[in-house]
């Protein structure tokens, strides 16, 4: 589990490729390094993966098939840099909302908007059925970061971003086709899906009194 407060950017050191599967190194910002062990979860841009090694501050973790394709790890080459969290534990603050480190999709940056005291960003999913769990106000993983939906219109949306995001994170050196993570909330997803079952049950069991009541 995660909480979506990115605790510092890591950067990517050495990439070994194999088919459909890569391992990658990243140089962990010294204070996530106490009491990390081979095993244990490290969100990368929202992205739940395994240490599998640690040689000093350099930590390995592997990428599989469908981690690849379904995520913007793929994208990534040595010199790049990605927002980390540790697993949270019992007890920690959530300072952002619950999240589970299982990317649903991503969505390309189409917009930037700046101005002194305003960093806004717009983003289209790369699914757009989607679109039903991202409500104007509610909670989205995007690249790890926990953030509250802004601006919503039938394919796209917004977040605005403080200067601490900006600074902590990767979300400031975006720029305009990249892709980023999305994870949408479960409890934003559990709500729209049963409201939908709830509506349809009810359309069905009004076409089937309609029917008999014409058959009478």
């Amino acid at each position: 589990m995660f909480t979506g407060i990115v605790q510092g950017t890591a950067t990517v050191v050495s990439i070994d490729e194999k088919a459909n599967f890569r391992t990658h190194v990243v140089a962990l910002p010294e204070e996530l390094l106490p009491g990390l062990v081979p095993g244990a979860s490290v969100a990368h841009n929202g992205v739940c993966l395994t240490v599998t090694a640690i040689d000093g501050g350099q930590v390995s973790f592997d990428l599989m098939k469908e981690t690849l394709r379904l995520t913007n790890l793929g994208d990534l080459g040595v010199g790049d840099s990605v927002n980390v969290e540790r697993a949270a534990k019992f007890g920690d603050e959530v300072g952002g909302h619950v999240m589970s480190g299982h990317i649903i999709c991503t969505a390309e940056v189409v917009k930037i908007l700046t101005s002194e005291n305003n960093h806004q960003i717009w983003f289209r999913l790369s699914d757009p059925s989607l679109m039903k769990y991202v409500l104007h106000k509610g909670f989205i993983g995007i690249d790890g970061i926990s953030l509250t939906i802004g601006e919503v219109t039938r394919n796209r949306f917004c977040v605005h971003l403080i200067p601490e995001t900006l600074n902590r994170t990767t979300l400031g050196r975006k720029r305009l086709g990249d892709r980023i993570n999305i994870e949408i909330d479960p409890q934003t997803q559990a709500i729209v899906d049963t409201v939908e079952r709830v509506l349809a049950q009810q359309a069905q069991h009004t076409s089937v009194t309609t029917d008999v009541e014409a058959g009478s």
